[in-house]
């Protein structure tokens, strides 16, 4: 920066560039009376009450450091110490520091220093120190349960203001009509029959709270930021897998599928365990892929070029289009794996974009641990969860868990190329997509309309809606039902 304003005695700044045959110099300025600007840079050093140094931090940096060379207490009425401050405003000033070669400055820098003095007390203290007891052992007030000034703490027997009668032990204090399951209190002539071997005693040294204290270990300091690139440490497979937690392969390797990460498609992304995705990518090709993730097997990769009519056409075969992981797991461990891979030819010209989805999804038995949108009410921009009526032979329902969805189009638009998106809670929402009609179709008016009718039902394939963001399937009372018009 060219201006910074101090209000410690330590000033650091940086200077980049070239800085080799760089000499450095500081003074005092000041504004001009008629104009308010400050002079230009100079080359010649003055004699300041602060103390300038510098260290080279890599090979186009140097670490500029001004020190002041006084002391901030404030001084006292009849001190005669000049290595203090006569005001609270001990450091009013301006400086300039100029980086020449020669004697022509290259760059300089204004520091606006305000430092106010430092108070302190007229007795310091002495340096004895306080020796804390051991807390594990004994209690470190004399009376810890005194709490309330000038008043009596119940069952606090070392409580002062106590003139009555006080039963002994951290459980002690004025009671009345004292427990009968204190030892103290029976005696052996009208004791019931379990005394004294079910009678409670509290002594001092049974004090619950001992022991519970924390010991106190010392933590080693973590290294401060840095700019240099960190060292990645190889992966360290665990012995059980948790949520959230990378799954491994037998060498001990990263299970790794395509997936966004910032909003971006990455290659090679560690799998996490149970926790489901769903992302689609979108590649530029011009020419046949030939390596992951659009060929997963390069062996059966079979590439014809042939020549059409006009421009040259590639036909790319076995182009993978879609993985679609099923990891079964029970308690902390994966049962099993299903992978559905689906391939595809893909022709173009010079170039194409595709679109390729990848997925995975755990599973508990047959059942998808979906997750809720609230609990209990929903939370605004979670999904709205639906639900069919799934009837039991006894009379009883389930509702198996679906969602309303909308349309999303993409690329052209059309409806049968669109994709669908959640109905979220709190946010309106319109949504669309095309059909194309032709002069034929138009006179067929009932077929349009089935064909509508269709596209809009498959949207909608629920029956209920859940009321709240966790509802629970087997009660109906949880959810309304749909009614269509």
């Amino acid at each position: 920066p060219s201006r910074l304003t101090a209000a410690g005695p330590v000033v650091t700044a940086l200077l980049l560039g070239n800085t080799s045959d760089i000499s450095l110099n500081l003074r005092t300025v000041s504004p001009s009376n008629t104009t308010g600007s400050i002079g230009s840079p100079s080359c010649e050093a003055e004699v300041t009450q602060w103390v300038l140094t510098r260290e080279h931090v890599g090979k186009t940096a140097v670490r500029i450091q001004l020190s002041l060379n006084k002391s901030l207490r404030l001084c006292g009425r009849n001190e005669d110490d000049t290595n203090c401050c006569l005001k609270p405003l001990c450091v009013l000033e301006t400086l300039q520091v100029s980086a020449c070669v020669g004697s022509k400055p290259q760059a300089s820098l204004l520091i606006q220093a305000k430092i106010h003095a430092v108070l302190v007390p007229a007795n310091a203290g002495s340096d004895n120190k306080t020796v804390i007891p051991n807390q594990v052992y004994q209690p470190l007030g004399s009376c810890p349960c005194d709490l309330t000034f000038r008043a009596c703490d119940v069952r606090c027997c070392c409580d002062k203001l106590f003139v009555s009668h006080c039963l002994p032990g951290p459980f002690g204090g004025q009671v009345s009509p004292a427990p009968d399951y204190q030892c103290s209190v029976q005696s052996f002539e009208n004791s019931p029959d379990w005394f004294p071997f079910l009678c409670v005693t509290s002594p001092p040294e049974n004090n619950p709270y001992l022991g519970l204290f924390y010991q106190g270990n010392t933590i080693a300091s973590k290294a401060g930021p840095s700019f240099q690139r960190p060292v990645l440490s190889a992966p360290v497979p665990g012995s059980v897998y948790v949520q959230g937690s990378p799954i491994f392969l037998m060498n001990d390797q990263y299970f790794t599928v395509p997936q966004k990460v910032l909003g971006r498609c990455v290659n090679s992304a560690p799998v996490a365990f149970l926790r489901n995705f769903k992302v689609n990518c979108v590649f530029l090709l011009r020419s046949c892929p030939t390596g992951s993730p659009l060929q997963t097997l390069p062996t059966n990769l079979r590439t014809k070029v042939k020549n059409g009519q006009g421009d040259e056409e590639l036909v790319c075969e076995n182009v993978t289009l879609a993985l679609d992981y099923k990891f079964y797991w029970k308690g902390n461990g994966i049962t099993s794996i299903t992978l559905t891979h689906t391939v595809g030819t893909i022709t173009f010209n010079s170039s194409v974009s595709i679109t390729t989805r990848y997925s995975a999804v755990f599973l508990n038995g047959e059942f998808i641990g979906e997750p809720n949108s609230g609990n209990p009410g929903y939370q605004v921009g979670r999904p709205v969860i639906a639900g069919i009526v799934d009837t039991l032979d006894n009379n009883t329902g389930s509702v198996q868990r679906t969602s309303i969805n909308l349309w999303k189009p993409v690329s052209d638009g059309l409806c049968a190329t669109a994709e669908t998106k959640p109905v979220l809670f709190g946010e309106n929402s319109t949504s669309g997509c095309l059909l194309p009609v032709s002069q034929h179709n138009l006179t067929q008016c009932s077929l349009l309309r089935e064909t509508v009718t269709y596209l809009q039902a498959a949207l909608i394939t629920a029956t209920n809606v859940a009321k709240s963001g966790n509802p629970d399937p087997l009660i109906m009372t949880d959810w309304v039902n749909i009614s269509c018009k």
